[in-house]
């Protein structure tokens, strides 16, 4: 691979390799089962993700239509019921990720499943498979902007309460969470419906670009309305984001105190343009999130 390369591996829990390659300032990383060869050459379908798409039935209506939104799940070993929680994905980024793209990631959701969340990356209407429009915008007025994030609420409560249907969920308060616009919405969701909400996970949330004039505006509203949350939040932030720099988000960070919220804020140094993407990076944040997790009352036991 060249000078500079590197690959480690740790055994898992399930009993598989986690794999780590470094190359320069470049990282990735990978989960790898053990697989029967013989049965491999017969045509098996390798299932290359644990996690499974799934078609919540919400009380969404649409055009007069009932919505669907799609979920995909990682569910932990044994056999339930299981602490639940929800990671929200960002925007489309004006049109640089396709609609249709399913997002979720494998790192966070074997993070969680090792310490005994089930995990539900929801897709809002419109994204993914989901039924609906993609509706949250892009246009840099502030009730707008707000109106988008209204929408992108009502699915958030919409498939939570979908998946608290299922029967290998606890009833118990969720794990909330999310990259960017979901970031965000996780904060003022927390902070909307404290009773239901465990713990909240901001990776680099913000609802308006920087670049936008009314972008403090808008961030701040939204974060603010997480403040009444009575528990800590954490925030984890890269730096060089091409979306909102450090100054900026800790400018809503202060906000989201000065209106008597609670949390963590922190800074990891990233490569220049990559600072949106921490979450890609579990070497960085799983220390800390692993010490938030501990915080908060233990996940019930199954």
């Amino acid at each position: 691979m060249g000078e500079g390369f590197s690959a480690t591996y740790e055994m898992a829990e399930s009993g598989g390799l986690k794999a780590h390659f470094k190359l320069g300032n470049i990282t990735s990383s990978a989960d790898m089962t053990r697989a029967d060869f013989a049965s491999l050459t017969r045509g098996a379908v390798v299932a290359w993700t644990r996690g499974k798409s799934e078609f919540l039935q919400t009380d969404l209506i649409e055009d007069g239509k009932p919505i669907r939104l799609e979920a995909v799940i990682f569910r932990p070993t044994g056999a339930g019921p299981f602490p639940l929680a929800v990671i929200n994905h960002g925007s489309t980024g004006g049109g640089i990720i396709l609609p249709t793209e399913t997002w979720f990631s494998t790192d966070l959701a074997n993070f969680l499943n090792d310490r005994g969340w089930i995990v539900a990356y929801p897709q809002r209407r419109g994204r993914g498979k989901s039924d609906g429009l993609y509706d949250e915008g892009y246009a840099c007025n502030v009730d707008m902007s707000l109106g988008g994030a209204d929408r992108a609420l009502a699915d958030i409560d919409a498939a939570i309460a979908a998946l608290r249907r299922r029967q290998d969920i606890a009833s118990a308060p969720i794990l909330i969470g999310g990259q960017s616009r979901g970031g965000v919405l996780s904060i003022a969701y927390a902070g909307l419906h404290p009773e239901q909400v465990a713990g909240a996970v901001n990776f680099v949330g913000g609802w308006a670009r920087e670049s936008c004039l009314v972008a403090s505006t808008v961030n701040h509203s939204l974060f603010e309305r997480g403040a009444s949350y009575p528990k800590p939040t954490i925030w984890l932030y890269g730096q060089h984001d091409t979306f909102y720099s450090i100054a900026h988000s800790r400018d809503n960070f202060a906000a989201f105190e000065k209106a008597g919220g609670r949390g963590k804020f922190l800074e990891f140094e990233a490569q220049a343009g990559q600072g949106h993407f921490v979450f890609r990076r579990p070497n960085l944040w799983s220390g800390p999130l692993d010490s938030y997790l501990k915080s908060l009352a233990a996940p019930a036991q199954r």
